[in-house]
């Protein structure tokens, strides 16, 4: 399968979102992308500890704390500290076996991420927009 139809089947597949990150701040792209992808009707779960809220939405602490099914947990931290939540990611899949897709944000990169994800069976996606692969793929939503 190629990237463009790994993609496409991520987006075919999955309806849950946990943003892992989510911001408060509607100029970041941690905020606008999972508001765009919740109008086109993901559901969508903030992971933010600093937050209780965010688009209306009880925010979690982190990927342990979400009680519902996770498909994809969408990473907005820094390539350096992206392995946290991808460790959590796995951890998760382990015990609860929902997590399928890891995806970082356009700009973020780990490689060491991206092995842990792939050697525990989840579908690992890294330097991409998740907004951008969207629009892409659906150019009528625009």
């Amino acid at each position: 399968m190629d990237a463009r139809d790994k993609i496409r089947s991520i987006f075919e597949k999955t309806r849950t979102i946990a943003v892992y990150g989510m911001s408060r701040d509607t100029a970041k792209a941690a905020h606008w992308v999972p508001e765009y992808l919740a109008g086109k009707d993901y559901a969508i779960i903030p992971v933010n500890p600093a937050a209780d809220t965010i688009l209306g939405r009880k925010s979690y602490p982190d990927l342990k704390s979400v009680p519902g099914r996770i498909d994809v947990v969408q990473v907005f931290r820094r390539s350096g500290e992206a392995l946290e939540p991808v460790k959590e990611a796995v951890a998760r899949k382990k015990e609860r076996g929902d997590v399928s897709v890891v995806w970082l944000q356009q700009g973020i990169r780990n490689e060491e991420a991206r092995r842990l994800a792939e050697e525990n069976g989840i579908l690992f996606v890294q330097d991409r927009c998740m907004y951008h692969e969207h629009r892409m793929l659906n150019p009528e939503d625009g």
